[in-house]
């Protein structure tokens, strides 16, 4: 028998495969795509804004939950986990992925956006290292007053506009004081042959191919001035090889800023991740869902999988949820308005305020809604606290009490969620 079965492809997922597997668990991760991962910018998300910018992420963790407590509601992941799990799952990723993503957990930076703003992070790609705007008015930065960068877009790729990257980046004052000093230019480089239009996954790809990027590294040399730092569209190869390789043959400072989704970025996190899984032997099932569960005696025995043309039960002695909540469709409102978890019927913790608003820029509190959890990521009834299963637990997007998006502390909630179900499986195990 199994013994755990994981559910779900994205960060939450995977990480605790690699957890749970790293203990010597016989682990299946069972996900119906390839996660939200690629649907992100490849950074880190720990603690952006409360609703302040945050500028240390860990220091600042406490009053954080200290408001999301008042607040009322389902209660916040991080006020459940604490600040040892974001270290230790944070942690954990930087173990796993090594120098593929750059930062330091206990400071955020700012890194430029595709519209010219900036937008702070705790950990990203190393490919947007020499991009990053410090926080910490003692630290300058890679970029900071007086630096000269050239906005460099790609006459093919339609998501982004240079010219809109640099006039609105100078217009920034700077944390430290002072502004960045930008110009944009443009390159011709189709992704395929000499179509006009192309995304950004076609033009990575090309850029795989050494003698396509030798001509793009030739383009941004001829058009960088003596002290600029290039930054490009985050295109530059879907292995991190590619992007050494193209700022070792420019000989100057580039980075690469994030795109709407399909991110390239997120895309190399993803495979990097996956093919660890594969490494260490992870049973893999892709492209079935969770359609049911046997249960008993406080128990699932077995969860229920659609797959092509039957079902199939698969029996563990622990089941871990990561399926993400509703863009993924883990989390359903139907016609009526009702909230329902469609896979196991699970029951949600949903916020007493009206669920949906008519303010486009302000909280929808249905995003907080998702399941509930105990300090050990089991899951319980939100009016008891009482387990639903004694062997089922949940991570990342599927938890409660959490707006990811505004808060910009997705990524930290899914790691330490993740690593903090995973290590109390494995805690249980070795008591059996």
């Amino acid at each position: 028998m199994r013994d755990v079965i994981v559910v779900g492809g994205g960060l939450a997922g995977l990480v605790a495969a690699l957890r749970l597997r790293r203990a010597g668990l016989h682990t299946t991760l069972v996900h119906m795509g390839r996660g939200g991962l690629q649907l992100g910018q490849g950074t880190i998300d720990v603690l952006g804004y409360r609703p302040s910018l945050v500028a240390h992420p860990l220091t600042e963790l406490g009053e954080f939950c200290a408001l999301e407590e008042r607040r009322g509601g389902p209660t916040h992941p991080y006020n459940l986990l604490g600040v040892e799990p974001v270290r230790v799952g944070v942690g954990f990723l930087r173990e796993l992925v090594g120098e593929a993503m750059a930062g330091d957990i206990e400071t955020n930076v700012l890194l430029p956006t595709a519209l010219g703003g900036l937008r702070p992070t705790t950990l990203y790609p190393a490919s947007m290292a020499a991009g990053t705007v410090s926080l910490d008015p003692s630290d300058p930065g890679a970029l900071h007053d007086g630096s000269r960068v050239v906005v460099v877009g790609i006459e093919q790729l339609k998501d982004f506009s240079c010219q809109l990257v640099a006039q609105n980046l100078a217009t920034i004052e700077l944390p430290g004081g002072g502004r960045l000093e930008t110009r944009s230019a443009s390159v011709s480089f189709p992704g395929r042959g000499t179509e006009a239009d192309s995304n950004a996954v076609a033009i990575a790809r090309a850029l795989d191919r050494p003698e396509r990027r030798r001509d793009f590294v030739a383009a941004l040399g001829r058009l960088a001035r003596r002290g600029e730092t290039i930054a490009v569209p985050n295109v530059l190869g879907l292995t991190d090889e590619t992007f050494t390789a193209i700022a070792d043959g420019l000989g100057r400072p580039v980075f690469e800023i994030p795109l709407p989704p399909p991110g390239v970025a997120g895309m190399r996190l993803t495979d990097r991740l996956t093919d660890l899984a594969r490494a260490y032997r992870v049973e893999m099932i892709l492209g079935s869902r969770v359609i049911g569960a046997e249960t008993g005696l406080g128990r699932i025995r077995s969860l229920r999988l659609g797959t092509a043309g039957h079902e199939t039960d698969l029996e563990a002695r622990y089941v871990l949820l990561a399926p993400g909540g509703f863009e993924s469709g883990a989390i359903e409102l139907d016609s009526y308005g009702r909230l329902h978890e469609p896979a196991l019927g699970l029951p949600l913790a949903v916020p007493d305020a009206e669920l949906l608003n008519d303010s486009w820029a302000g909280e929808q509190p249905i995003f907080r809604t998702g399941v509930a959890t105990d300090c050990t990521m089991r899951v319980v009834e939100p009016a008891t606290g009482e387990p639903v299963h004694e062997n089922l637990y949940a991570a990342g997007g599927f938890l409660a009490g959490a707006q990811r998006w505004d808060e910009k502390s997705g990524e930290g909630i899914a790691l330490a969620s993740a690593v903090r179900a995973a290590d109390s499986i494995i805690e249980q195990l070795k008591e059996s």
